[in-house]
């Protein structure tokens, strides 16, 4: 499951250092020519334009392995949008979380309107084959009207201080849109943050609720998962 599709014939390097450049890009605030420095310093000689071309092949795929080995999404659901600069222009991150925190989806829009908020619970309920039991916005009007026309059924909370759940989950994202200095197109940020949102909060256990071994020992158990979903537990690639 997962890593079925992924195929790295062709490549010269192995898929584990493949997956580890995947890794290290997507889980820490690095760019490309880091990646490369640190790859450098363990004896492994390869481009940053390499490494840029192997998250852009690899990085969804590797998202989506691991969402597909999550756990059922939770039945209550929290929306958020944020405000982005993206090449000098102002566009909205939407952003869905389930209870866990774990991020649903992600979109990047022009708009914060109807049109927008309806494209989002469609693409939500298409992604998670799920019908929510609550849905948690805040006051934006278009939500409601999108949420009346989508799931009329589930019942809606609108309320600011309800959803802090989802803003919480922007401060990684945040934390990377400065260290990248800003995204320079809408299509960029979307392709980025999809597989950002799922590869990042993988190996970001909730520490605060547990004690230290126990955070190593989960840690430990994801990394495992990260080998399963990106093929690095298999076969390798050809040399």
């Amino acid at each position: 499951m997962g890593s079925a599709s992924l195929s790295y014939e062709g490549h010269r390097y192995p898929v584990e250092i493949i997956a580890h450049c995947g890794w290290l890009y997507f889980r820490f605030p690095l760019s490309f020519r880091e990646v490369e420095e640190l790859m450098l310093e363990r004896g492994v000689l390869v481009s940053h334009e390499t490494v840029r071309r192997w998250c852009a092949k690899f990085g969804q795929a590797y998202a989506g392995s691991l969402r597909r080995r999550q756990l059922h999404p939770g039945d209550n659901w929290h929306l958020d949008k944020v405000f982005m600069k993206i090449n000098g222009e102002q566009q909205y991150l939407w952003r869905a979380v389930d209870t866990n925190g774990t991020v649903l989806d992600i979109l990047v829009q022009n708009w914060r309107d109807t049109s927008v908020a309806r494209r989002f619970f469609r693409r939500l309920l298409r992604k998670t084959h799920m019908v929510p039991r609550v849905v948690v916005t805040d006051k934006l009007r278009s939500c409601g009207a999108a949420h009346r026309e989508v799931m009329p059924s589930v019942e809606h909370r609108s309320h600011k201080g309800m959803n802090n759940r989802a803003e919480s989950s922007h401060q990684p994202t945040r934390q990377r849109e400065r260290a990248m200095k800003g995204f320079r197109s809408t299509g960029g940020a979307q392709w980025f943050l999809a597989a950002f949102s799922g590869i990042s909060p993988h190996f970001r256990p909730r520490r605060h609720l547990m004690t230290a071994p126990s955070c190593r020992a989960e840690v430990i158990v994801r990394f495992a998962i990260w080998d399963q979903a990106t093929g690095a537990a298999g076969q390798p690639a050809e040399a």
